[in-house]
């Protein structure tokens, strides 16, 4: 991991993803380019109106500054951080800048009242995530250490779903990270016996890995909801991270169905990282 970029719009949830950033570039070894989208207007930018001229130069420089305060921390001592500024809140920009500066990770804030919906479905985030061909990490809190020692990988195992799996296990090949494949079975027209699990798992692994190694890296739970089964299991294996697949078209609303529980909701302070479907 070389590159990270961070979207910032001042906030104290931009604030947790800069913190969250900084570690992740301490251990890697890897620069930040902090990224942020101001609302203006080419219009404003290139009209000859000396008004129209004077209130672009402000708005610039007003950015200038908030960005030298914000990233004055201690956190970031240590740390190379470049600030961008793009005139555009168009968030199909975020993907443009991160290909544009092959950037291995894409590091935002939410303030996703409960559940792993709320985190996504019409935010800001999940707008940088429908985009996004680059891995994004959400982050809700304030970050402590950042070891993604127990990472749950959740899909369902679908040929469309073999790339994310694969960009996966880039991401968390390492010795000291413990990658658990997840499968939630639910009731109704999408529920499937033991053996068509099995079976539908072996296709996808032999597809993706070509061998059944990871086997035994794989666990079934049954539930009512596709969030609810894995916020339960992250719970009781004490995961670090929750990853899943998503596709572009539709963010992520299409991946989750139902509500859930208090107590569930509150373990989705769980940092979560998407992998984009490709095809």
């Amino acid at each position: 991991m070389k590159k990270i970029i961070v979207p910032v719009d001042f906030s104290k949830h931009s604030e947790y993803a800069m913190e969250a950033a900084s570690i992740l570039a301490k251990k890697h070894g890897a620069e930040i380019l902090a990224l942020h989208m101001l609302e203006m207007s080419d219009a404003l930018l290139t009209k000859a109106d000396n008004e129209q001229n004077a209130k672009a130069i402000f708005f610039l420089k007003l950015a200038e500054q908030k960005f030298e305060d914000f990233l004055d921390k201690d956190y970031l001592k240590g740390v190379d951080v470049i600030p961008i500024v793009k005139h555009f809140k168009v968030f199909s920009e975020v993907n443009e800048v991160a290909k544009e500066h092959s950037v291995d990770l894409i590091v935002m804030g939410s303030h996703g009242a409960s559940g792993l919906t709320e985190i996504f479905v019409g935010s800001n985030t999940e707008r940088v995530v429908r985009h996004s061909s680059t891995p994004v990490l959400v982050v809700k809190n304030k970050p402590t250490k950042m070891d993604f020692n127990t990472v749950v990988f959740a899909c369902d195992f679908s040929s469309e779903a073999v790339t994310a799996y694969i960009n996966a296990s880039k991401m968390f090949n390492s010795n000291t990270t413990s990658l658990l494949l997840l499968y939630v079975n639910l009731p109704g027209e999408s529920f499937k016996s033991s053996t068509e699990m099995e079976s539908t798992v072996k296709d996808f692994l032999f597809r993706a890995d070509g061998n059944y190694d990871k086997l035994k890296d794989v666990n079934y739970v049954a539930d009512v909801t596709v969030e609810k089964g894995i916020l339960s299991f992250a719970k009781k294996v004490n995961a670090d991270l929750v990853a899943i697949p998503t596709h572009g078209r539709t963010g992520l609303a299409h991946f989750f169905e139902g509500s859930i529980s208090e107590d569930l909701a509150n373990h989705a302070n769980l940092p979560v990282m998407t992998f984009k479907i490709m095809k």
